[in-house]
């Protein structure tokens, strides 16, 4: 059975600017939605994160406001319950690409706090789309292109077009003004082609083997342009 790589953010907060830790990790859509889509096309699931740590779940993302309601919010608490990949995951310095069909990064804003400087994930991205494997990143997930950083200095991300959560989202959902940072500034300032679509929308952009969703609602259909690259 093929294999599919989920490279998870290891952090459960999010230094602000600051300096107070706001409590997050990875947004359990971002992973469920995916991961349902993968195991139904027939696809084993591998997670791995810094250090090999238990991802944490982003709490609120589990509130039923961000689930359409409390069934959906239970269903997906359920669905993340039964994913025992996440109790075992690899450490990210051991990963062999050799051994995927196509690597994922659900976000959250735990790939803003470790995966955005985290050279075991940099050096993972660079081979990756240098290889032509099949790469997915979400929302806040594309923080981590920021560490894909070539022998030459310059970003491998550098020219794709690409999306990410937007400045518009991130200032929509309160946090605008307490980051450090922002992503989709970022992305861009590494020299990315940006590409934004309606807020909290699906969106989804692929680009050679890069396919990137904008929010948590691209996640599924981001899975969807994944199976057929691998089909």
């Amino acid at each position: 059975m093929a294999k599919i790589l989920f490279v998870m953010t290891g952090s459960d907060h999010w230094t602000l600017a600051d300096g107070s830790l706001h409590p997050t990790g990875f947004w359990a859509e971002e992973a469920v939605a995916p991961y349902e889509r993968f195991k139904a096309a027939g696809y084993e699931i591998v997670v791995a994160t810094p250090g090999g740590v238990v991802p944490t779940v982003d709490r609120g993302s589990l509130a039923p406001e961000f689930n359409d309601g409390q069934e959906n919010a239970d269903r997906v608490a359920s669905a993340l319950a039964s994913m025992t990949e996440l109790q075992q995951p690899l450490r990210l310095a051991d990963v062999d690409l050799a051994d995927y069909a196509a690597v994922f990064y659900p976000g959250g804003h735990g790939p803003m706090e470790d995966l955005a400087v985290n050279a075991d994930s940099g050096r993972l991205l660079v081979g990756a789309l240098e290889s032509g494997l099949p790469l997915g990143i979400v929302c806040h997930a594309p923080a981590a292109v920021l560490a894909a950083t070539k022998d030459d200095g310059t970003n491998a991300f550098a020219g794709y077009r690409l999306t990410g959560f937007t400045n518009t989202e991130e200032s929509q959902a309160g946090f605008a003004d307490k980051a450090a940072w922002l992503l989709q500034d970022r992305l861009v300032e590494i020299g990315t082609d940006f590409q934004e679509g309606e807020p909290w929308a699906p969106y989804v952009v692929v680009d050679r083997n890069l396919v990137t969703g904008q929010n948590p609602a691209s996640a599924a259909p981001l899975a969807g342009e994944l199976i057929r690259k691998l089909d």
